[in-house]
């Protein structure tokens, strides 16, 4: 498997920022790292390993990017209320960096995914932005940040959070764009899958009164919060769902 790294200074975030290419062609991945991890993170814990088939193939890409979680939603030191602008710093990063950075290299539509906290960047970054984004392959994800910043709520947070703007959703500029998208969303129902199996049926609940097609897929209690698991359902659904559809 080709890997490339790549990296640049990014003002708006203070820091130098990391991207690494596994592959040359096929539909393009941005991975998000599980919580407070970089660009590393899913080859460390063997998730690439997991579909290098579909990589060496020229089936699919992937580009890792480091997260920002510890400068915003998950931060040991910054008030709540200061978070939120810090992601948005982030977001803007990966919409007017990251995106046209990929589209440099191929032509070819790009999917997001994640596990845990990546998983929740990996949706969100498809419903708020579905014009971007051909679907999401969503693992074991939280939805909303209450996890993180207790009971604090403000418009930036409301709108980080598809379980509590999805339903208010009535736009059909989006809704119309989320209706043509793949979207997958998993999770196990054993050990530290909580509150994630909760969220995640909520999600489901939302979608189908919206009239979003979504495969909400609920593995068994032997499902754990961990990365065998997650080695096992990335390759699962990128075989039944993202190349199933092209």
């Amino acid at each position: 498997m080709k890997i490339t790294h790549h990296h640049w200074w990014v003002p708006s975030l203070a820091r130098e920022m990391h991207i690494n290419r596994y592959g040359e062609s096929g539909a393009a991945f941005l991975a998000f790292p599980a919580q407070e991890g970089d660009h590393r993170n899913l080859e460390s814990f063997g998730l690439i390993e997991s579909i290098a088939d579909y990589i060496d193939a020229g089936r699919i890409q992937v580009f890792t990017v480091d997260s920002y979680d510890a400068e915003s939603w998950t931060s040991r030191s910054l008030p709540p209320w200061e978070r939120g602008p810090r992601y948005e710093a982030y977001v803007h990063y990966i919409l007017n960096e990251v995106l046209p950075f990929i589209r440099t290299l191929t032509a070819a539509p790009i999917w997001t995914t994640g596990v845990s906290m990546g998983a929740y960047h990996a949706a969100n970054f498809l419903f708020r932005f579905p014009h971007s984004f051909a679907g999401t392959i969503a693992l074991s994800g939280v939805y909303e940040l209450t996890e993180f910043l207790g009971e604090y709520s403000d418009e930036i947070v409301y709108f980080n959070s598809p379980l509590w703007f999805l339903p208010n959703l009535t736009d059909p500029y989006y809704l119309d764009e989320l209706r043509k998208k793949t979207i997958i969303l998993c999770v196990g129902q054993g050990e530290w899958e909580e509150p994630m199996l909760t969220q995640t049926r909520q999600m489901a609940e939302i979608l189908s009164q919206k009239g979003i097609p979504a495969w909400v897929d609920i593995w068994g209690p032997d499902v754990h919060h961990d990365w065998p698991w997650w080695r096992k359902q990335l390759p699962y659904f990128i075989e039944r769902g993202l190349l199933a559809t092209l």
